[in-house]
């Protein structure tokens, strides 16, 4: 039975593979050509390079644009951030506040003890 994947399970189906992975990394840095991660991945034929841009352009992860006859690729780091907004981001904002409490309570140490013995 084929099932219709939504956009998440597309982007996390992407970053399941460690060339892709590679990939987003490479565009990380800076946009590339499809021949310069061709390059890159001197172990895989064209093919399976493509194969691999393909999946990532499905998850919205890659936006590729041709110029001439060199097709430039560029990351879009948006679907990565939904995903933290979404998986990650109240637990990023809790920890965040326990620093700045841990943070508080080491720089003024007898306002900690008052302030646990009025709670």
């Amino acid at each position: 039975m084929i099932r219709h994947l939504d956009k998440q399970d597309r982007i996390f189906r992407a970053l399941g593979h460690a060339t892709r992975r590679e990939i987003l990394d490479l565009l990380r840095r800076a946009p590339r050509t499809t021949g310069d991660l061709c390059e890159h991945f001197c172990d895989l034929d064209r093919c399976t390079v493509m194969q691999h841009l393909g999946v990532l352009e499905r998850a919205e992860l890659v936006v590729s644009q041709t110029e001439g006859r060199q097709r430039w690729n560029y990351l879009n780091a948006m679907p990565i951030k939904e995903i933290h907004d979404r998986w990650i981001g109240s637990y990023a904002a809790r920890a965040v506040d326990l620093l700045a409490r841990l943070k508080g309570d080491l720089e003024n140490p007898g306002y900690a003890g008052r302030a646990r013995r009025r709670a």
